[in-house]
């Protein structure tokens, strides 16, 4: 399969990842199974063979910027870094829709966070933990629930 199909395919698993994780009612533990551990999980497995098949035949590496530079020259190491970001986003975005709910936090104050997620991975994750923080430091939330 060309690297632009597997760019479609992994994108669109994980489009309906982040639709389940952000519309669907997590209620329903079987369907929030999907964004949290499926999709990672299949992007993950993506992530390995794409990887593994090409990292120790391509240019670069990971030892300076230029090598990196020159490694993502590579479309199949460029399509694994992407992947890479579509897995770890997903399930970056899974542990915080779990631990919000866990919080109580309302669905109208994760969708911003999880979109921040989706679009921006760690800029999410740090406006979800500054929150958390927050939370803590006002009293709203005991620190052995924001350590797990």
């Amino acid at each position: 399969m060309a690297p632009e199909q597997i760019f479609s395919l992994a994108n669109t698993a994980a489009m309906i990842g982040w639709a389940i994780l952000v519309f669907s009612p997590r209620r329903l533990k079987p369907l929030f199974m999907i964004p949290k551990y499926l999709i990672p999980f299949g992007l993950s497995l993506l992530y390995a063979g794409l990887a593994l098949t090409t990292f120790f035949i391509a240019d670069g590496g990971y030892s300076s910027i230029a090598s990196v530079r020159t490694l993502f020259l590579n479309d199949s190491m460029l399509l694994a870094g992407w992947v890479h970001y579509l897995a770890f986003d997903l399930f970056i975005g899974s542990w915080i829709a779990e631990k919000a709910d866990d919080m109580g936090i309302s669905r109208l104050i994760q969708g911003p966070i999880l979109v921040a997620t989706f679009m921006f991975g760690p800029i999410g994750l740090a406006l979800f933990l500054s929150m958390r923080l927050g939370l803590i430091g006002r009293g709203g939330m005991h620190r052995a629930e924001a350590v797990t």
